[in-house]
């Protein structure tokens, strides 16, 4: 497990912008990456930028396999910053940080799941101060201080994914995926999960259903052109029908 305080950069990022700023730039050759952005971000200082941009790249625009880039690329050019791009660059991130990992199981999503209304910032410490105990080679010389930092700037970067609500007093959201956003996330988890059984993955709690819910909506005939799938009970396998290149495209733009 390796872990790190992107966690703050990403949850003090005011202007998202920058995240497809420098998804466009990764197809053309920059010399410094910080250079030329200003004029595109209410971010002025060079070295503010290159902060943003390394906790940009190595999370939200990281990619595991050409599959999710191409997910995140063509619903990012499409939409730019928008409510669905934010849940995808969600489900990205934490594939990508071990941290917001650990955070979303041990915190959000059983607060999410159990019904709950909002999460303390002190949850959030009392349960990395859990994790500091068992990875004290990595978190041996954080802080108190740096720990209620991380914990304040985790609930604030799920305010900015959209899974929370409001500034002192944190309430959980309850995402709702339409049919697109339903349909990504079944070639998003097709593409991170090694398990072939889906029942077993631990990313299936990111679709923000409970898994009967989650069954019943996937096998809706509506979806047969997308994916295929077998279910016996305790035992479910999703194939892709499209390329992950054209499926956002098809998906807004029905033929």
């Amino acid at each position: 497990m390796q872990i790190n305080t992107t966690i703050n950069i990403l949850g003090s990022l005011q202007d998202w912008n920058l995240v497809v700023q420098f998804l466009e730039s990764r197809y053309k050759e920059r010399g410094d990456v910080g250079e030329g952005f200003q004029a595109f971000t209410s971010v002025k200082t060079h070295k503010s930028i290159q902060r943003f941009e390394k906790a940009i790249t190595d999370t939200l625009i990281r990619f595991e396999n050409k599959e999710i880039e191409a997910l995140v690329r063509s619903l990012v050019d499409s939409e730019k910053i928008s409510i669905n791009s934010l849940l995808l660059l969600f489900w990205n991130a934490s594939f990508n940080n071990h941290l917001l990992s650990y955070l979303n199981r041990n915190v959000y999503f059983p607060a999410f799941y159990s019904g709950r209304m909002g999460i303390r910032s002190e949850e959030v410490v009392a349960c990395m101060m859990d994790l500091k105990e068992r990875e004290s080679e990595q978190l041996g010389s954080w802080t108190d201080y740096t720990i209620e930092k991380v914990a304040s700037k985790y609930l604030t970067l799920l305010r900015k994914f959209g899974l929370m609500e409001g500034s002192q007093k944190k309430t959980i959201s309850h995402p709702n995926l339409d049919d697109t956003m339903f349909v990504l996330f079944i070639y998003w988890i097709h593409a991170v999960e090694e398990k072939a059984n889906l029942l077993l993955s631990s990313w299936l709690q990111y679709s923000f259903l409970e898994k009967q819910s989650f069954i019943e909506k996937l096998t809706q005939k509506k979806f047969a052109r997308f994916f295929r799938f077998n279910y016996t009970g305790d035992n479910l396998q999703v194939e892709p029908v499209l390329p992950y290149h054209t499926i956002y495209n098809e998906l807004v733009n029905p033929r």
